[in-house]
């Protein structure tokens, strides 16, 4: 596995763990979303975050998403 899944998993169990709820979950509300790839092509700009900011940004896609569903 390569560093960016690696990071890409933290970040997913991380994200769940802050919206207390499962892993799975937050990965089908993305594949629905179609946020997926995205969020995993921003993995080196989440890298060098704070795991906070990471997880506002992508609140703030999620709701972008939903608002125009």
């Amino acid at each position: 596995m390569n560093k960016e899944m690696e990071f890409f998993i933290l970040l997913l169990e991380s994200y769940a763990a802050y919206k207390h709820t499962t892993a799975d979950e937050v990965l089908k509300l993305w594949d629905t979303l179609e946020l997926t790839d995205f969020i995993f092509e921003m993995i080196e700009r989440y890298h060098i975050e704070r795991i906070e900011n990471a997880f506002e940004d992508i609140d703030r896609l999620i709701a972008q998403k939903q608002n125009k569903l």
